[in-house]
């Protein structure tokens, strides 16, 4: 590489100096690391990703490298590193940045380059590209279809696809009172939930009324950007962030209530995507004081007893972007443990990422292949027949990765599981 086209960072969203340079490389990260721990090779984990870049940073590296770029996009962006940080560096806006970095300078050096950018665009930029979607999917799976996807290059997007319900969720637009309301909650609809598991949101709405809180469920509201933001588009990002802000904002909610934790993560950093924007800093610092995770709420509630006992083994895995980036742990297992007979065992490494993390299974194929058969081993050496979890993907992942090893067990969103112990 010539000396030219060795350049630092340019424009806006910079990998911050002030965040790489807390970096003091004790290495405590590197257990936490998914991919480290599959390689155990110093560049793919934090530690040897923060030099990176770092030096490119310092202009000592193009931000192009290959080098740079394989690193970049093999994180997972899971955020273990960040709970084991002594020094609490936010490891998840440098490789965010960095991501974006490249990705403009791609587009500048690179003109004749696919840009999968505008694809994204189209798909979470409104909601009825992917319901016409997911209906061409349920029709795939009704029909067999999908099996040819395989003879077109998508096995693995084919292999992930969940079985797609004949019913989609559709409270858009609708405010579901509680019988002794204690406040309203604003439900996050978000974009695969409402596709692929209509039955988490009807679960979610339930328990919210039970608890004493009205729903609304605003039409107005999108994605939550996660997807954006883990591809490098900040710009997009921000863009649907304003939309959901402004939605909550007229909406009149005390709490934004959210069943996936890829987008509860996202939503409670809103105030770092608009920060130094003098139009929306406040607005999203706000909004996104108000954002909860449904087991929070629900943890923070006046439930009662549940009225039927589930008589089942049952394994919790963590969501990353709710144990590490929202640092929510102990609020799903003191829901679980409210279950009559739910008898709940810890699985090894149950903080390490599944795999899934947004499309990372679809653009990484083989790491998340590695690490989603080292998920399915830990969930059968616990015996468990159910596994909980709180994120769509982490569900997708697992249950594909079930299905292929033949180990009999279902897995459910924790709100699915309290829905059932309190429904009479």
């Amino acid at each position: 590489m010539t000396h030219e086209t060795i350049t630092g960072y340019s424009g806006a969203d910079q990998p911050s100096p002030g965040i790489y340079d807390m970096c003091i490389r004790c290495g405590l990260c590197l257990p936490s690391c998914p991919t480290y721990l599959e390689t155990m090779t110093e560049t793919s984990g934090p530690r040897g990703r923060i030099s990176l870049i770092k030096a490119v940073g310092e202009s000592r590296l193009d931000v192009l490298s290959d080098g740079f770029v394989e690193q970049m996009w093999q994180c997972l962006d899971c955020r273990a590193c960040e709970a084991a940080c002594p020094s609490g560096v936010r490891y998840g806006q440098l490789v965010e940045t960095a991501r974006s970095q490249i990705e403009r300078a791609r587009a500048s050096r690179e003109p004749a380059r696919r840009d999968a950018r505008p694809v994204l665009r189209r798909l979470f930029g409104g909601t009825n590209l992917l319901r016409n979607l997911a209906r061409l999917l349920r029709f795939a799976q009704r029909t067999r279809l999908i099996a040819l996807a395989g003879l077109f290059g998508a096995a693995r997007a084919a292999k992930l696809a969940p079985s797609i319900p004949s019913e989609f969720f559709v409270a858009r637009g609708q405010r579901i009172e509680a019988p002794q309301p204690q406040g309203l909650g604003f439900l996050h609809a978000g974009c695969i939930m409402p596709l692929a598991f209509p039955q988490v949101h009807e679960a979610t709405l339930r328990m919210l009324r039970r608890a004493g809180l009205s729903v609304t469920v605003p039409v107005e509201q999108g994605c939550c950007g996660a997807i954006a933001v883990h591809a490098g588009d900040i710009d997009f990002a921000r863009r649907l962030a304003r939309r959901n802000i402004a939605a909550f904002e007229r909406s009149g909610a005390d709490v934004y209530v959210v069943n996936a934790a890829g987008c509860g993560s996202a939503l409670k950093e809103y105030g770092d995507l608009f920060a130094g924007d003098d139009d929306w800093a406040d607005r999203a610092a706000r909004f996104a004081q108000r954002v909860r995770d449904i087991t929070e709420v629900l943890d923070a509630m006046e439930l009662g007893a549940p009225v039927r006992a589930l008589d089942a083994t049952v394994t919790y895995q963590e969501a990353c972007h709710l144990v590490h980036a929202q640092r929510v742990a102990a609020a799903p297992r003191r829901l679980l443990a409210r279950v009559p007979g739910l008898r709940l065992v810890e699985m090894d490494e149950s903080a390490v990422c599944c795999g899934s993390a947004g499309i990372y299974n679809l653009t990484q194929p083989e790491m998340a292949e590695r690490l989603q058969r080292r998920k399915i081993a830990a969930i059968r050496r616990t015996g468990a027949a159910i596994v909980a979890t709180a994120n769509p993907g982490c569900a997708m992942q697992l249950s594909a990765g079930l299905r292929e090893a033949r180990y009999r067990a279902t897995v459910k969103h924790v709100v699915e599981l309290l829905d059932d112990a309190f429904n009479a």
